[in-house]
């Protein structure tokens, strides 16, 4: 027998991203236009930027604070407070992205055959997270809902072995919100069990109207709450794998020597530039994604494709269920055959949908959303 075959039984469950695989897809296909990964087109803003380079010059270049500089957490604390979170500087752990901080949170809180409620459809990383900590995914569908989560899809699926619950929202892939009837449903199933809510709110600061709530905001069972947040995508900074993660101080304290003995800390020469991110304003992002939103959802609509309005993130999520084509196959003869990327909605749990990304210029939105019509129409193409 190879030597391969004595790995951890746990990493043979994984699979391969299939974001990534269309994206390799989409490469090999001479002016393919990629509307697949969810990565900002904007640059890191020039301060952020500023402020890295003269952390270097400044020799911010050893070791920190295993949990980051203080001087970061208090910020972040502050700036949290300001959008109602309560979290003191000492129930803050930075993170090398928010993928270690839901690696260190599950990870920190799942024993073997421990279960986890995943609403579907759901980004791929969780499912594989959990399967590495030999956890078991449970979904709970909520296309019927209009992607919310009700009470007799959520109940019946708690059991003597649940774990946690992971929300996020907004919602990648969908754009939806989670609803005060979805988070009120939640809370009321978990207070007072041992079940954790795992809050990814990355997209939190990509919301195009006013009235945003976390399920974190419920602060009398805040022991149960694990908040992850992300530098990624609001301030366009996906290759500084900067995040953190947010728990009630007994909590809080196992999880960061879980961080502590798979990162020891984030690089030191960030921290100061991550303070700055906090501080700079992004909303011209957030209002040129809101004019692309509106602009895909339009045509999206003259086209035939049922597809709801994002209420965040950068992503729409329009079905194919009329099509009678599994999304895997509907994506790949579109990269073949139009020369556009999509990512297949199998790849979150949902089978008739497909993601578009609009995190793009406007002109490959253009002509990426022509090519789909084309296509649609189109009597080789055969889906109408």
């Amino acid at each position: 027998m190879a030597i391969h075959e004595h790995m951890n039984q746990a990493v043979y469950s994984l699979k391969r991203s299939a974001i990534r695989d269309f994206s390799k897809l989409a490469s090999s296909v001479p002016g393919c236009v990629r509307l697949t990964l969810g990565e900002p087109d904007f640059d890191t803003p020039e301060a952020i930027k500023i402020k890295v380079s003269e952390s270097v010059a400044e020799g911010d270049t050893h070791y920190i604070e295993n949990n980051g500089s203080r001087a970061l957490r208090e910020h972040i604390s502050k700036f949290e407070k300001s959008r109602g979170l309560e979290y003191s500087t000492d129930e803050i752990i930075v993170t090398a992205g928010a993928t270690e901080a839901l690696f260190v949170s599950l990870l920190g809180i799942l024993d073997p055959g421990d279960e986890v409620i995943i609403p579907m459809p759901a980004f791929v990383l969780y499912e594989q997270i959990v399967n590495l900590c030999r956890g078991v995914s449970v979904h709970m569908d909520t296309a019927a809902t209009g992607f919310q989560i009700r009470k007799d899809d959520l109940e019946p699926l708690i059991s003597s072995r649940t774990k946690a619950v992971i929300l996020n929202s907004p919602n990648n892939p969908t754009g939806c919100v989670y609803d005060e009837e979805s988070l009120r449903t939640v809370y009321e199933a978990v207070k007072g069990k041992d079940i954790f809510v795992i809050c990814d709110d990355v997209y939190r600061s990509l919301f195009y109207s006013s009235d945003y709530h976390s399920f974190a905001e419920y602060c009398d069972i805040k022991e149960q709450i694990l908040a992850v947040q992300s530098f990624s995508k609001p301030y366009a900074m996906t290759g500084w794998r900067m995040g953190y993660l947010m728990a009630d101080t007994s909590v809080k304290e196992r999880l960061e020597l879980v961080h502590q003995f798979n990162v020891v800390s984030t690089p030191s020469m960030m921290q100061k530039a991550c303070i700055t991110a906090l501080d700079t304003d992004t909303s011209y992002m957030v209002e040129d994604y809101r004019s692309r939103r509106d602009y895909v959802v339009s045509r999206l609509s003259d086209m035939g494709l049922e597809t709801g309005t994002p209420e965040g993130a950068f992503y729409v999520f329009p079905s194919i269920k009329r099509y009678g084509k599994g999304s895997f196959e509907f994506a790949e003869r579109l990269v073949r055959e139009a020369g556009v990327a999509v990512t297949p909605g199998a790849a979150f749990g949902c089978d008739d949908h497909i993601r578009i990304s609009y995190c793009c210029s406007m002109d490959s939105l253009r002509e990426g959303l022509d090519r789909l019509e084309r296509f649609l129409t189109s009597e080789n193409g055969g889906l109408k």
